[in-house]
């Protein structure tokens, strides 16, 4: 229940909830981790920092219930008080019928007891404490039922309204199971390497800078740096991503891959406690504290109600008074009172909420908060940046131009000598073309054009076309140009001895993702600080038309500001130079788990893959949401509605509005727990566009 209608989560006496407590404790938490007996429903996303204390980072204390299980229907204990509810209403039903009239009352009164246990007790808590809720309606409703000597409808009424809180408490807890089931990823003990051998600790223990040893077939523990060994990791279970990536030294590792069939040794780059997978879990918990939309508007009206059905009920009872009527006008009054409480409405978006965002984390999308999951399901422009978004920020040479009495082989050597000691991007993707780099002498760096340097006795320089006039090959730069490749001139001895066309290749699937996205109504515009025309030419093998290039990060904010302003749009990007865009954008959107902390901080969805087409997975997924958030939403009010008239005339019964009451509230915890269900994406792909890159640590556009 929402805690403006129901009162805190932690004021709820649920048995439900008591069921936490129990589990916490056996999961080995200590004292200031278990929930306390007055506690029914602790959140992992509100922890007090006293509890932090004590019991290490959220990420920590989520872990600790990593591996608890949910029970079957028939042996869960939250289910109980609600059963052996029913069952004494039932045969007391059973007896009453008979006629045997003494033992039907006492199994009555002993099914309202044990019905009512559940939610009496904290109701009048709350209440001298000043808060009101549903709880309280439902009392007041029970008791006036036995003052009027319906203790049948009572026991009724606590029987339903205890199965239904009993009913959300399990809906809640599987809403949130799947992201607690990703911890259970992170295996139970890790290897460390010591100079005396290796050591077997707790995960938990591991230590940021420690080498750990990962076997085949073996959970990588924490984040960290592959240090020795070369083998393929599984992600998918955390990233969404079936296929497996090659990883060897310098490539970075997530908690909970699972290596393939080498050993690595990794260095662990976060601590056991604290890492990648703890925190998508911890992220996610939190989602549901940052209301949305529906959910605002689902508490805007329930927050004024309870108060507004005591006080309408009230004058029920008054004007029965005044007429001469009491008692016929009070029954009315209690039959209002539960007719009009708003226990359905409450429940309408959490479960939605936290099913759907739960859902979207086990393949790879992890939302930060309820609030961005509706505003997702609204988006109708995507803005992608280009350099490790579209692309995979990986600059490879594409084509190579020789002059006659010139080989590929030696402009490539050459090129590489001078450019072995750079830190230039398109350095790197030249040296790691050249099979036989020669050795450069005398080398000196022109900041902003190019390098110089002499090999083999030859005064090479290289650079662009600026620095370096490409005749007589400027027919063949202007191509590699018009193609989106960035031209690098190769001079020998005063000589143009060539071209290199370094290109930033598209990511397999970003044409696929552009596709899918128009499928859908979703326009999408590329922003990139690269030049007009290489940004043409990658927007035009992605299918993109809206290009806006040479973009500062303050011209990508002032971009999705004015974009914004017409309809809702997403920015897509990995990069510090997109943090400004992602932060302006109704949903910013940050690619990758290598994507740079700015990006990642700013955004209000985070994916821990990097293939693009989870993007219109997670457009269609919470599109589908916000509808069924406002299903629900329009039957609880339906329901408020239509009963209330029904009441108040005197056509409907206490124990018939009960029943339709309670049976609405599990229509809409059913449909809610719907958004779970993981979208089905439409590949089209051919196989070897599977094989989707890792990213780089940040973004860097190539100029």
């Amino acid at each position: 229940m929402s805690e403006e209608c129901c009162g805190s989560d932690e004021q709820r006496q649920t048995v439900g909830r008591k069921r936490v407590e129990l589990r916490r404790s056996q999961a080995g938490g200590d004292a200031c981790c278990a929930v306390n007996s007055a506690t029914d429903s602790v959140d992992l996303a509100s922890r007090s920092s006293e509890a932090d204390a004590c019991c290490g980072p959220d990420g920590a204390a989520v872990a600790a219930v990593a591996d608890v299980a949910r029970p079957s229907w028939w042996r869960d204990s939250a289910l109980l008080p609600s059963a052996l509810s029913g069952a004494f209403l039932a045969v007391g039903y059973g007896l009453e019928w008979a006629g045997l009239l003494i033992p039907a009352l006492v199994l009555q009164w002993a099914g309202l007891l044990v019905g009512a246990y559940t939610f009496a007790p904290g109701a009048i808590r709350r209440l001298m404490r000043g808060r009101l809720g549903v709880g309280l309606l439902m009392t007041i409703a029970a008791i006036g039922a036995v003052l009027l000597g319906r203790v049948g409808e009572a026991a009724a009424l606590a029987f339903l309204f205890s199965l239904a809180e009993a009913l959300e408490d399990r809906a809640m807890d599987r809403a949130k199971e799947s992201l607690r089931a990703l911890l259970s990823l992170i295996p139970d003990t890790a290897r460390i390497s010591r100079l005396s051998g290796d050591l077997t600790v707790p995960a938990q223990d591991v230590r940021e800078l420690d080498i750990l040893v990962v076997g085949a077939g073996e959970r990588v523990p924490t984040d960290g740096v592959v240090v020795e060994g070369r083998s393929s990791l599984d992600a998918s279970a955390i990233t969404g991503e079936s296929i497996p990536v090659e990883a060897g030294p310098g490539d970075s590792v997530m908690a909970g891959s699972v290596n393939g069939a080498a050993t690595l040794r990794i260095e662990a780059t976060a601590d056991g406690r604290d890492n990648s997978l703890t925190q998508i879990v911890s992220l996610v918990e939190q989602a549901h504290a940052r209301k949305g939309n529906r959910a605002r508007l689902a508490d805007k009206i329930a927050r004024p109600l309870v108060p507004a059905v005591l006080v309408a009920s009230a004058l029920v009872a008054l004007f029965g008074i005044l007429i001469g009527d009491p008692w016929t006008w009070i029954e009315r009054a209690l039959v209002v009172l539960v007719a009009a409480s708003p226990c359905a409405l409450a429940i309408a978006v959490p479960v939605t909420v936290i099913s759907a965002i739960g859902a979207a984390s086990k393949f790879g999308v992890v939302v930060k908060s309820g609030e961005a999951f509706e505003q997702l399901g609204t988006i109708r422009t995507v803005a992608f940046d280009k350099t490790g978004t579209l692309t995979r920020n990986e600059p490879a040479v594409a084509e190579i131009f020789h002059t006659p009495g010139v080989s590929n082989d030696e402009l490539l050597a050459w090129a590489a000598a001078v450019e072995a000691s750079s830190t230039h991007p398109l350095a790197a993707a030249i040296t790691k073309a050249s099979s036989s780099p020669g050795m450069a002498t005398g080398v000196v760096e022109n900041a902003g054009r190019g390098v110089s340097g002499t090999v083999d006795g030859r005064r090479i320089r290289i650079g662009n076309v600026r620095w370096i006039d490409p005749d007589p090959a400027r027919d063949v730069a202007e191509s590699m140009s018009a193609r989106g490749m960035t031209v690098v001139v190769v001079e020998a001895d005063g000589v143009i001895a060539g071209l290199i066309g370094v290109r930033d290749e598209l990511r397999p699937e970003s044409a696929e993702t552009i596709r899918m996205l128009q499928e859908l109504g979703i326009d999408a515009v590329m922003l990139t600080g690269d030049n007009a025309r290489t940004a043409r030419a990658i927007a035009s093998e992605a299918g993109i038309i809206d290009v806006r290039a040479e973009q500062l990060p303050a011209n990508k904010a002032a971009a999705i500001d004015t974009l914004a302003e017409t309809q809702p749009t997403a920015m897509v990007g990995d990069g510090i130079n997109d943090a400004p865009a992602l932060a302006a954008a109704t949903v910013g959107i940050a690619i990758g788990v290598n994507g740079s902390a700015a990006a990642i901080e700013s955004a209000d969805v985070a994916f821990t893959g990097h293939d693009l087409r989870l993007i219109p997975d997670a457009l269609a997924h919470a599109r589908r949401g916000r509808r069924i958030m406002t299903a629900n939403i329009g039957l609880a009010l339906a329901v408020i509605i239509g009963l209330f008239p029904l009441a108040l005339l005197g056509i409907v019964g206490l124990a018939g509005v009960v029943l339709v009451h309670e049976l609405a509230e599990i229509v809409i915890i059913l449909n809610g727990l719907r958004a779970a269900r993981r979208p089905k994406p439409d590949r089209r792909m051919s196989p070897l566009a599977e094989l989707s890159p890792r990213l780089a640590t940040d973004s860097v556009d190539v100029q």
